[in-house]
């Protein structure tokens, strides 16, 4: 159904549309032309990593971030069940198993202590995720616990780029991290991804992952017979879509800027309603709001809410339900343990419509809802 309120809308300026007619015009390099490179130099001035590599989405980014990582059949990889289903399929895609650890109720984020209760002789990563916008807050304890076991700390970053914690930017805690510029991210070129690393060694494999295993050369305008050295896939991100996420990379704090100053918006009108709760965002924690996510006392509170927003037009969606409780990972994983914050939290969270260019008056029609109904389910 169509919304007088969606959930977001991907921001775009006039100089985007000027990048991608670019290389349309151009009328080649459509598939390996100078724009992912200047893309993968300019995400790495931005974040302040040696080394980025751009791939066709953040699923592919994170298969193959694992895969240059070691990951492999029999393994075991700790992740939150509170995720895209995606973070979850990547283990599962290397032919290794994720292990479901809970997560903490303030930024739910990963649980440091309860990771450390599963990780076995079987664990070869940690991988957190930092929800929404918002920096894990325990991601400096989940790095120290991936030294203290010798294991790698992989970042799943979909959500976060921009973010800080104590002014480190999240992406860069771990050995390496994904990035995601899905349409509803905050830059997006429709579908990619990439990935942030320190060692030349991932990625140096990444990139022959990501283009069939072949020796990196000049493939599409060249004579020559190019070498393929080990299995690869086509994960590869368009020049199209590079460009369009390096436009959009070049204006990413003035984006961030105006979804923060919608978010101050939310907050100071959400302050006065009880019963409901938000994400930090604070001196130490810096959201950059890919969601705006407000959590309601109960699973009941929140669905009715989610009905009563869907009547009035405004679009509201449940990010996330966790992956363990899928259909899918119901049935290939029958010996997960409990994860009650997990469960809690998921049935608590509802994400409001976000995006720059959202009106104070279309802010007060989304508050007014909530006030109304959480006055009614008070009595």
């Amino acid at each position: 159904m169509a919304f007088e309120i969606p959930l977001y809308k991907s921001f775009h300026t006039a100089q985007d549309a000027k990048a991608v007619a670019a290389v349309i015009e151009r009328g080649m390099g459509w598939a390996d032309g100078e724009e992912i490179g200047r893309f993968e130099k300019n995400l790495c001035e931005y974040t302040g990593r040696k080394y980025a590599a751009a791939f066709s989405s953040g699923t592919s980014a994170l298969h193959a971030m694992l895969l240059a990582c070691g990951i492999g059949r029999g393994d075991e990889v700790i992740v939150p069940s509170f995720t895209f289903i995606s973070t979850a399929n990547s283990v599962l895609f290397c032919g290794a198993k994720p292990v479901f650890a809970d997560i903490e109720r303030q930024t739910l984020g990963l649980d440091a202590k309860d990771v450390e209760k599963r990780i076995t002789q079987k664990t070869k990563a940690i991988m957190p995720i930092h929800y929404a916008g918002c920096p894990a807050s325990q991601i400096e304890s989940l790095r120290e616990l991936a030294n203290k076991r010798g294991l790698p700390l992989l970042e799943d970053n979909a959500e976060s780029l921009g973010a800080s914690i104590d002014g480190r930017k999240t992406g860069t805690f771990g050995e390496a991290a994904m990035l995601s510029f899905c349409a509803n991210k905050i830059i997006t070129c429709g579908e990619g991804g990439a990935v942030l690393t320190d060692s030349q060694k991932i990625y140096k494999q990444m990139r022959l992952l990501r283009s069939h295993g072949r020796a990196e050369g000049d493939y599409f305008g060249s004579s020559r017979t190019l070498d393929y050295v080990e299995l690869g896939y086509n994960y590869r991100m368009p020049t199209m879509c590079a460009a369009l996420a390096d436009s959009q990379l070049g204006g990413i704090e003035r984006i961030v800027r105006m979804r923060r100053e919608v978010a101050r918006a939310y907050r100071e009108r959400l302050a006065g309603i009880d019963g409901v709760g938000l994400l930090p965002d604070n001196g130490r924690l810096r959201n950059i709001y890919q969601l705006f996510t407000i959590i309601l006392p109960s699973r009941n509170e929140r669905d009715g809410l989610r009905a009563r927003l869907e009547k009035a037009g405004v679009q509201s969606k449940v990010y996330f339900e966790p992956a363990h409780a899928t259909h899918f990972y119901r049935q290939v994983q029958k010996d997960a343990s409990e994860l009650p914050a997990t469960e809690e939290m998921s049935g608590r969270v509802l994400s409001l419509p976000m995006f720059v260019g959202l009106s104070p008056a279309e802010i007060e029609t989304i508050c007014d809802e909530i006030e109304k109904f959480m006055k009614h389910t008070k009595g």
